[in-house]
């Protein structure tokens, strides 16, 4: 290989690192850091090792070596909130996603709510898509489009959040929506026991494929709705279990298509 086609390639290399590192942490506050840094690098640092190069001023450019290697890793310090988020970002690109076992959909944050809520008998509908969209009901509710969480849905369903009656929507592993409406059963032989909640999870089983989960604000009980049945008085460790069994059926629909 030539000196010439190996200088071009080396810039071009170098070219994609930096490339790469302006998108890796688009729309956060680094990202000006980081553009100020290489403007900096390129039209000083290149320029003073150039001259002390030429000049022999061998410790004047050790010094500016070593000061834009610390600062280097002082940026990585300074800004790890927006390098773990930019992380976070890879890992959900849909590339990525090709070669990376995914993770499911945060069962165990669903879980630990739904326990908090089924202790102090706060009431709560979600409804998890699967292969059947719950477009209209999504579109009908409040975008959220946030990672799952205990404190956000426990705040959800807080009898002070105006968001409280309706249905939280769960889409491709994230909190798609709340304060969804869902269609009720018409189904006479229902237990008339069943209140709102419990006739909406049933209604939208009959309507989609989708497994919803409801805590009774009577009692504190929660029930799996599925297939337009439901299972009540379900205890942790089986609401665990199925929707462990959820995830895994979701792994396997996404590595086979």
């Amino acid at each position: 290989m030539s000196d010439f086609l190996r200088a071009a390639l080396e810039i071009f290399i170098i070219f994609l690192v930096i490339y790469g590192i302006f998108r890796f942490l688009q729309g956060t506050r680094a990202e000006g850091i980081i553009r100020g840094y290489v403007v900096l690098f390129v039209l000083i640092f290149l320029g003073v090792f150039f001259v002390t190069r030429e000049l022999e001023l061998h410790r004047l450019g050790y010094l500016l070596t070593h000061f834009f290697t610390a600062s280097f890793f002082a940026l990585i310090i300074i800004f790890q909130p927006e390098l773990r988020n930019g992380l976070i970002r890879l890992g959900q690109n849909p590339f990525v996603g090709r070669f990376i076992r995914s993770r499911g959909f945060g069962s165990q944050e669903i879980v630990d709510a739904m326990e908090y809520l089924a202790e102090r008998q706060i009431g709560a509908l979600i409804a998890i898509e699967r292969e059947v969209g719950l477009g209209n009901y999504i579109e009908g509710g409040v975008a959220i489009d946030s990672r799952i969480g205990k404190g956000l849905l426990v705040s959800i369903f807080h009898v002070s959040s105006p968001l409280h009656d309706g249905a939280v929507a769960i889409r491709k592993g994230r909190i798609a929506a709340a304060g969804c409406l869902l269609p009720l059963t018409d189904n006479p032989n229902i237990d008339k026991s069943f209140g709102t909640r419990h006739r909406a999870a049933i209604g939208l089983t009959e309507e989609t494929d989708a497994l919803v989960i409801v805590v009774s604000e009577e009692n504190g009980t929660i029930s799996i709705c599925e297939r337009s049945s439901i299972q009540r008085d379900v205890t942790i460790e089986q609401l665990s279990l199925r929707l462990t069994e959820l995830e895994t059926e979701s792994e396997q629909r996404v590595n086979v298509g």
